[in-house]
């Protein structure tokens, strides 16, 4: 279906920026540069920088920067991590796959986690905790680390969908432990594959990612100190995203708020529509998603889609829901209604205005329908 508004428009992203594009694969190509060289190292040094850590470290997933970073803090069985339900199943999947238990909290309005419920999930097994910066949106990073300092936790920042999102004056993936970025195609910051990275100021943690990595080689002496895995991530792709971080990035996040910014003028008091923009004055959102949420939410989707607009729900139902994932049946009420109830409007650096406008046109006139 060929749609009025697409949720986003990876052909127009490309359009735009194909001298770039071209321009960095073209380099790799000509001077044979596939593995590990420098532009992977330039974008390594790049995104330490733009993040605000010591050190980056280009992995081949957002799942495997959560895994690396878990096992690297030393996380393992009889463990438990604390982390959020609604999010994408490879956060507390990369936890099951550390050897440790996933202790699954609700999250708050704002849908990042609750953290009266994080501090109240807390035993003596708890090793680390994972916070999960959804849409866009740091968590309360001084809480967070004022709690996991109190009780000796290590904090894995999920920050897959956070690039360039500050608490405060500081960006996402800079407090904690590690901070774990995704770079699939339509995050933020996207490549034409799947990519990832750690962000840290420990340079242990970050000697072990850039180790295990590489299937547990040290590159430079050729020593292996793990049994690693293959999960560099190309050198192609870190050649497109560092043109895109350091030519781009800060102007496309300047649009998306703008773009965010209109969608609220136009649908402010619009039927029972909640939308996302919340009141912590120490938040500076990306808005990676623009999700609104409505208890017409299937309904009002269907009429989006006949009338040309894209849209994505995530997730259409609790994680916990999915038996193979053996979760059992957490008691996390806002987790389940947000489930029912959410939708994400098309968000992108190519949004534009006549497409805002289009959308929230669209769902007024469900509205006044009913």
């Amino acid at each position: 279906m060929a749609y009025k508004v697409p949720f986003v428009d990876a052909r127009k992203h490309y359009a735009l920026h194909k001298e770039d594009i071209d321009g960095a694969i073209f380099d790799c190509l000509t001077n044979g540069d596939m593995i590990y060289r420098h532009h992977l190292k330039d974008f390594e040094e790049h995104l330490a920088a733009y993040v605000g850590t010591k050190y980056a470290v280009g992995l081949n997933s957002g799942y495997h920067a959560l895994a690396f970073a878990l096992t690297g803090a030393g996380i393992g069985p009889g463990d438990e991590v604390i982390t959020v339900a609604h999010t994408f199943v490879a956060s507390i999947s990369a936890i099951v796959h550390a050897g440790a238990k996933p202790v699954l909290v609700d999250v708050a309005k704002d849908y990042d986690m609750d953290l009266d419920r994080f501090e109240g999930a807390i035993t003596p097994r708890t090793r680390a905790v994972m916070p999960v910066h959804l849409n866009g949106r740091v968590c309360n990073m001084d809480r967070v680390m004022a709690i996991a300092d109190r009780h000796g936790l290590a904090v894995i920042e999920d920050a897959a969908q956070a690039l360039g999102a500050r608490y405060g004056q500081r960006r996402g993936g800079s407090f904690g432990t590690a901070g774990c970025f995704s770079f699939y195609p339509f995050k933020t910051l996207g490549g034409f594959g799947d990519g990832g990275a750690i962000t840290t100021n420990d340079e242990k943690l970050a000697v072990f990612a850039r180790r295990i990595r590489f299937n547990g080689e040290d590159r430079e002496t050729g020593e292996y100190h793990h049994h690693g895995y293959t999960a560099l991530l190309d050198n192609v792709q870190a050649a497109v995203l560092d043109a895109k971080l350091t030519k781009h990035f800060d102007r496309w996040i300047a649009h998306r708020r703008a773009m965010a910014d209109r969608y609220l003028q136009a649908l402010q008091g619009v039927g029972d529509l909640a939308l996302p923009h919340f009141p912590d004055p120490k938040n500076w959102d990306n808005y990676q998603n623009y999700v609104i949420r409505t208890r017409h939410r299937d309904a009002l989707r269907a009429f989006l889609k006949d009338n040309g607009v894209e849209t994505l729900v995530h997730w259409m139902k609790p994680v916990w829901e999915h038996k193979g994932l053996g979760l059992g049946n957490p008691d996390l009420p806002e987790t389940a209604a947000i489930c029912r109830e959410v939708i994400s409007l098309p968000m992108s650096a190519e949004l534009t205005p006549e497409h805002v406008d289009i959308v929230a046109a669209t769902i007024k006139k469900y509205f006044e329908g009913k």
